[in-house]
C-alpha cells in the first residue's frame, strides 16, 4: 500500500498490527512516546511485506553475502570492482574504535556520486542492493543500505541498526539516513555529510518508517512539533 511520495521516494502506508484497535489505542500502549528516533513515537511489527523494496534487498542479500564474505577472508575471491571496494572499507574500518569506524565506513559510501533511479534504473523508485550501488552508485537509502550491511560484516548487530526514510522539512524532500543505537543516544549516518552527529541534532528530520532485517517501525508524533529551523 503506498502513501505519499516526497522527493522521489514513496512512502508506503505501513497498517497498524492487527492486534490494535486504532491508532490512537496504539499509541496509548507505546512505552516510548516522544523518546524514539527523532523525538518521535514508534510502532513496531515484525512484518516487512509493506515494504517490497526492503524484501527485495534482504532476498539480494542471501547471496551478496556469500560473495562479500569470500571477499573478506580472501583477497584472490574479490574477482569485481563491487567485491575489491567491499573488502577495502571493511579492511580500512576493522579493529578502530566504534565511533572511527561509523566514520570511516559512512565517508567511505559518501564518496559514491548521486544517482537517481530514473536516471539509473528508469523508474521512480529503486532500492538497490550493496552490489547494484557499488556498481552503478544510487540515491540516499542506497547509501544508508550499503552501510548497514557492511557494518553488520563489521560485527554490529540487526539490533543496533536501522535504515530510515524520513522527510527533510528543510529541504521539502524525503530523504533516507543509516540509525546507530549507542546506549544512551542514536548516531545518524547521513550521505549529505561526513559527520556524524546525534539524532537530538537534526530538529529538522521527521521519520516516517525504519527497519532492519526483521523488524519495521512506524514513527507518529503525538503533539505537534515545534521545532526551531
Amino acid at each position: 500500500m503506498l502513501g505519499t511520495v516526497a522527493g522521489g521516494l514513496v512512502l508506503p502506508a505501513l497498517a497498524p498490527p492487527a492486534t490494535a484497535q486504532t491508532l490512537k489505542d496504539l499509541l496509548k500502549s507505546n512505552q516510548n512516546q516522544g523518546d524514539a528516533l527523532f523525538g518521535s513515537t514508534e510502532v513496531s511489527s515484525a512484518s516487512l511485506k509493506a515494504l517490497p523494496q526492503w524484501a527485495r534487498v534482504l532476498s539480494k542479500m542471501k547471496q551478496e553475502r556469500r560473495s562479500f564474505h569470500a571477499c573478506l577472508n580472501d583477497a584472490n575471491a574479490c574477482d569485481a570492482a563491487g567485491l575489491r571496494s567491499w573488502r577495502e572499507v571493511a579492511t580500512a574500518a576493522k579493529g578502530k574504535p566504534r565511533l572511527e569506524m561509523l566514520k570511516t565506513v559512512n565517508s567511505y559510501f559518501n564518496r559514491w556520486p548521486y544517482k537517481i533511479d530514473q536516471q539509473l534504473y528508469g523508474v521512480s523508485e529503486f532500492w538497490a542492493s550493496p552490489r547494484e550501488f557499488m556498481k552503478r552508485s544510487g540515491d540516499c537509502e542506497d547509501y544508508s543500505i550499503a552501510k548497514f550491511f557492511v557494518l553488520r560484516d563489521l560485527g554490529l548487530t540487526n539490533e543496533e541498526m536501522r535504515v530510515v526514510i524520513l522527510l527533510d522539512r528543510i529541504r521539502g524532500i524525503g530523504h533516507a539516513v543509516l540509525a546507530v543505537y549507542q546506549p544512551k543516544d542514536i548516531l545518524i549516518l547521513d550521505s549529505l555529510s561526513d559527520l556524524i552527529f546525534s539524532h537530538r541534532k537534526y530538529r529538522h528530520y521527521v521519520p516516517q518508517y525504519s527497519m532492519n532485517e526483521t523488524t519495521r517501525w512506524a514513527h507518529f508524533y503525538t503533539k505537534k512539533r515545534t521545532a526551531s529551523l
